[in-house]
């Protein structure tokens, strides 16, 4: 019956995917992702549902449009495949519990933010302000033992400390060196997993962060001034926390408090 179920979740999850894909596309173009129904983007063709099956219709299609024959982005199915395996792997680790509802919600709304930020380099509040609502609104489910003021200050702690780092930034360089989006979606991890989170979160996407932004200007030449978009690595280390936070905090705890 578990594995019935994480199969369960992880299909529903690529069909999440398929969505988060029209989302990806038409959000950040202010397009409506209910109409028109899914179509080719260049030759216009409305989609049938049998050429709208997560990740087989790619395979089947070897990555061309059915129609006008151009090929299709590899984000499609790279998104579909990223959001079952999310979900399959959340419903592995939380079984059916309040924490794997948590964790669908999070994964749901941090996959387009993820990849809209990565293209667009913006992170639109409609993702990140209802994640705070929603998180602050079923702390009261998924918290558990944790008092309800944990993620409340978590989500006014997140917001106001990236705030302090754009601020030191801009006063230091002249230059912003971090979107309002950004700080929204770390209140929004504060508001789902608590303040104890932020630190951790914070460490872990500054140094994935830091790793690739050198990798960067090694492989390309770029100068300090290349615009990384930081949300998606603020996503990696939100979602790091989220399935391993207890682990992380042991290590961290060991490394300064040795025994």
């Amino acid at each position: 019956m578990e594995l019935f179920i994480i199969i369960v979740v992880a299909v529903f999850g690529l069909v999440c995917g398929s969505f988060f894909n029209v989302c990806i596309y038409r959000i950040p173009r202010d397009l409506s992702i209910v109409a028109p129904p899914s179509h080719c983007p260049r030759c216009k063709h409305r989609l049938p549902f049998w050429l709208n099956v997560p990740l087989l219709t790619y395979l089947f299609l070897r990555g061309r449009c059915f129609f006008c024959r151009e090929p299709i982005s590899i984000r499609y199915p790279l998104v579909e495949l990223l959001t079952g395996l999310l979900f399959g792997a959340a419903a592995w680790q939380f079984g059916l519990s309040p924490a794997l509802a948590r964790a669908l919600i999070l994964i749901f709304l941090l996959v387009p933010i993820t990849f809209i930020d990565l293209e667009f380099q913006i992170i639109p509040d409609g993702f990140s302000l209802t994640g705070i609502v929603i998180g602050l609104a079923g702390c009261w489910w998924w918290g558990g033992s944790v008092p309800w003021w944990e993620f409340l200050l978590g989500a006014a702690s997140g917001w106001f400390s990236l705030w302090l780092v754009a601020a030191g930034y801009y006063f230091c360089t002249g230059r912003d060196g971090m979107g309002g989006g950004d700080l929204k979606l770390l209140a929004m991890f504060g508001a789902f997993l608590g303040y104890k989170a932020l630190l951790p979160i914070i460490l872990l996407s500054s140094l994935s962060g830091a790793l690739i932004g050198v990798g960067l200007v090694v492989w390309q030449g770029r100068d300090g001034r290349y615009a990384i978009p930081f949300g998606p690595f603020l996503a990696a280390g939100g979602l790091l926390y989220l399935f391993y936070g207890r682990q992380l905090l042991d290590f961290y705890w060991s490394l300064v408090l040795p025994a």
